[in-house]
């Protein structure tokens, strides 16, 4: 029987297999879906401090092997979280991690301050990639100076793993992570989504309220996998890889370029059960191998 468990400093997921934040919510609206307990973990839709309405509609797009989001961090804030999520997910058999934003610096530690207070609450993703807001967001993760300040930060406020998600919207994703790294992050999380734009060439006007949004999907999975594999590279810290990932093959190959884990994220949308089959399929691929530890994988790539 092989071993799927990996490790992010003194954090155990049962399996290397989780979801992506913002594509299902906080877990429960999938519940009825798939057995959350059989995933390593479940990355949380982006909370802020107070409530967001997110952007004007329309702001998703289908695009070819992918689509387009500008949602804009829609959520009640995190007292809505604390009374009405965190109860409902707290005893899940799974690790929840809430994927925390803000607008300043200050947003930031308030809102870690509040999610360290949870003791169900096991990390945290901090996200300073979100190409989606008009303020914050993407800001902090585009220069080293910045993503610096805000890791800086949130590190002096929380004491259980931190996870940075990175942005693939810069010129050097691995100066990015090595910056994060000598702030105190735990580990990185990337590719968040590429910035993209849709046009209707009927009415000649944009597809998106936005104008530009994010895109996810098969369409960015030679990228993302590169940059896994640039960062896997340059840090000592472990990664968790995601962009395009649809199924076990995709998944597998993200950790041979060096993830240690792996977010499903737009699959979701295709059916809820992908994540689970995912697991599955890495677990048939072990035995098969004769691979006894998932982390064998982790950056085995042949050069």
């Amino acid at each position: 029987m092989v071993d799927l468990s990996i490790r992010i400093k003194d954090l155990v997921f049962k399996n290397p297999v989780l979801t992506a934040s913002g594509t299902c919510g906080f877990g429960e609206e999938i519940a009825d879906f798939v057995d959350l307990s059989k995933l390593g973990g479940v990355v949380m839709k982006g909370t802020t401090l107070k409530p967001r309405q997110g952007n004007d509609y329309p702001r998703m797009a289908e695009t070819p092997s992918g689509m387009l989001n500008a949602v804009g961090l829609q959520n009640k804030g995190v007292d809505n979280f604390e009374k009405n999520i965190y109860p409902n997910i707290k005893d899940i058999d799974s690790q929840f991690i809430v994927n925390v934003n803000g607008s300043t610096i200050e947003e930031y530690v308030e809102l870690t301050e509040r999610i360290n207070a949870l003791d169900k609450i096991p990390a945290i993703e901090l996200n300073i990639s979100c190409p989606n807001v008009k303020e914050g967001g993407m800001a902090f993760g585009v220069s080293c100076p910045s993503a610096e300040a805000v890791v800086r930060a949130v590190r002096k406020v929380y004491d259980k793993p931190l996870i940075v998600k990175l942005s693939p919207n810069v010129t050097d994703i691995t100066e990015i992570a090595r910056a994060v790294e000598g702030q105190g992050a735990d580990a990185v999380s990337l590719v968040n989504t590429f910035l993209g734009m849709a046009v209707d060439a009927n009415s000649r006007k944009p597809v998106l309220s936005t104008i530009t949004g994010g895109l996810s999907g098969p369409a960015i999975k030679p990228l993302a996998l590169r940059m896994v594999w640039q960062v896997y590279n340059s840090v000592k810290i472990p990664i968790i890889g995601m962009g395009g990932i649809m199924n076990a093959t995709d998944a597998i190959e993200f950790m041979i370029a060096g993830a240690s884990a792996v977010q499903v994220g737009t699959a979701i949308f295709i059916d809820p059960t992908i994540p689970v089959q995912i697991v599955d399929g890495i677990n048939n691929y072990l035995e098969l191998n004769k691979i006894q530890n998932a982390s064998d994988l982790v950056g085995c790539l042949q050069m």
